[in-house]
């Protein structure tokens, strides 16, 4: 008999959805099919989304185009800050996509965001699996619809980074450790589960280093510590494991090693790590408690059910399953409040053990009630509802609002709105499984809006800046003759990596004098030159020779993505 099958019936275990998805083939399917409909919007229709997803892609670009797949470059610029495991993803995706005839795969992005769909689908899976350990097989459904309606988790699937990959792998390995700690790991799994957790420890240093490791590796040693005991860690066979380890990751780390002189770990190590936690990095520096603050927003719709849950948390710490849980998330959570650098997809791997937290206070009818309980379920409804008005007000504010204005907005605002209130009432009635069922629907709802209509629309058109100089770039190099190297581009002050990736790894980044020397360098060149240093470009445009003749082609207007500012850029073009 597994553990879950000796929890006490619920209501979660009572309703028509939850016979539905008592066969596991049959909820699989339908975890499936509910992340497809939550992940797709706009996944293959959002430009690259300036700073950090387009300096990943770029480098994976780079790799394709060097064949080096050791050293990790963005331009001429080594990256070191992270290993080459999402890097080798995206090569493999992009290369797929090569091989079936996608059009221009090189600069398709969805194609490097793959990985990131294919993780964030298999973190939710993987936490259904969780769950299935702990809970009944409507809670852990339950645990893994929420999850995968979070705000967060539907962000990061849809860009081509590392952090869905590395909540698949903490996931992985705390559904092995989770086994072992309750022991399950008999029959099959006594070979299995430490599989399946150093296979996921040694995927998620290749992927981000230490962050997947350290966070079974906290839990393992709060469970200890609390049982004065840690033999029961020998049922994954440490020595094994960690030789399994080594073997998937040195190959590559001495290779880059090598190539490096040694320098990836002072980067990596030293420079990006060690620096994160002396003080904030690029500007994310931030106080503790951050984290809790933004909770409330990044987990929606799951946030306001972790409210509910808390205290049956708190009176149940000592239950094998909520000691565990709460091993897996609070000494990890308190490492990232504590380290000054904060950005909100940090935490994200914690999430999973929120998410069965809620399903376990849901199967044990200990949800909270009362006028506090309500006050935090209110979170279902404020959320859309402030997202909308946000939306409204952004449109309003930078001239886009007649886009923003529509049947079809309107429509999915209203059904985001109204299933948020069902999920409210639901909650109230304390029918859980239908509160979870119309939660996930109003984020569907929300997310159709947001990335469907909103973000792949009209109203982000001001918002593409890279995609639309890209284009531009295209219909004059379409028109050239006799450029055997094609059109060479610099740019002066817009300068993000999404449009290095759209156009050319050697694109020059320069000022206004630069551009003008870059033009003077030879035939079959463009530059990109913001208006307000086009009097400093045409100064230092001085005729170099009879056929040094430069001409405005079109001028691209709209607004930076990082920090809203206006921008109008005239394209020079000389044949």
């Amino acid at each position: 008999m597994s553990h879950a099958a000796s929890l006490p019936a619920s209501g979660l275990a009572e309703s028509a959805l939850a016979r539905h998805v008592a066969a596991p083939r049959r909820a699989a399917v339908l975890l499936l099919l509910a992340c497809l409909a939550l992940f797709l919007p706009g996944f293959a229709t959002m430009p690259p989304m300036d700073r950090d997803e387009p300096r990943f892609a770029q480098a994976t670009k780079q790799m394709l185009e060097s064949g080096d797949f050791v050293d990790i470059r963005f331009q001429g610029e080594a990256r070191h800050k992270k290993p080459v495991g999402i890097y080798w993803l995206q090569a493999a995706a992009v290369s797929a996509g090569e091989a079936l005839g996608v059009p221009a795969a090189r600069t398709t992005i969805w194609l490097y965001r793959l990985p990131s769909l294919i993780a964030a689908i298999a973190a939710v899976l993987l936490v259904w699996w969780c769950g299935l350990a702990m809970l009944t097989p409507a809670g852990a459904f339950v645990a893994a619809l929420l999850f995968a309606s979070t705000i967060l988790l539907g962000v990061e699937a849809r860009l081509a980074k590392t952090d869905a990959t590395v909540t698949a792998t903490a996931a992985a390995a705390m559904g092995a450790l989770l086994r072992v700690r309750l022991g399950l790991a008999t029959g099959r799994a006594r070979l299995s589960l430490p599989a399946i957790f150093w296979t996921a420890i040694a995927v998620g240093i290749l992927v981000k280093g230490p962050i997947t490791p350290m966070i079974p590796a906290f839990a393992a040693a709060a469970l200890s510590i609390r049982d004065r005991s840690a033999r029961w860690l020998l049922a994954l066979r440490p020595v094994a494991g960690l030789a399994w380890t080594a073997l998937i990751v040195a190959p590559w780390l001495a290779l880059i090693l090598i190539k490096t002189k040694g320098s990836f770990l002072a980067d990596s190590v030293g420079a990006d790590m060690l620096g994160k936690v002396a003080q904030g990095q690029e500007s994310h520096g931030a106080p503790p408690g951050t984290y809790l603050v933004a909770f409330w927003g990044t987990a929606w719709p799951l946030a306001p059910f972790a409210a509910l849950a808390a205290p049956f948390v708190w009176r149940a710490r000592r239950e094998p399953e909520v000691a565990f849980l709460i091993a897996w998330l609070v000494p990890a959570w308190l490492l990232f409040e504590a380290t000054p650098t904060k950005l909100p997809h940090y935490v994200l791997p914690l999430y999973p053990a929120l998410a069965l937290a809620v399903a376990l206070a849901m199967q044990r009818g200990a949800m909270a009630a009362g006028g506090r309980a309500r006050a935090a379920l209110a979170l279902l409804v404020v959320v859309p509802a402030g997202l909308t008005a946000a939306a409204i007000g952004a449109g309003a504010h930078f001239g886009t609002l007649a886009q923003w204005i529509g049947v079809a907005p309107a429509l999915l605002a209203g059904v985001a709105i109204l299933m948020a209130v069902a999920a409210f009432l639901a909650a109230g009635r304390r029918d859980f499984m239908r509160a979870s069922v119309s939660a996930a629907a109003s984020a569907l709802a929300l997310y159709l809006l947001a990335y469907g209509a909103l973000i792949s629309g009209p109203f982000f058109e001001p918002f593409r800046l890279s995609p639309r100089l890209a284009r531009e770039a295209r219909l004059a190099a379409a028109d050239l003759r006799d450029c055997p190297d094609g059109l060479k581009l610099a740019t002066t002050t817009y300068r993000e990596p999404s449009l290095v990736f759209l156009t050319a790894t050697d694109l020059t980044m320069t000022d206004a004098a630069g551009a003008a020397r870059f033009l003077a360098g030879g035939r079959c060149r463009a530059a990109f030159v913001e208006a307000r240093r086009e009097e400093e470009f045409r100064a230092a445009l001085a005729p170099k020779s009879p056929d040094f003749v430069v001409e405005l082609a079109t001028r691209v207007g709209g607004l930076n993505l990082n920090g809203g500012w206006r921008l109008d850029i005239g394209v020079y073009l000389r044949k």
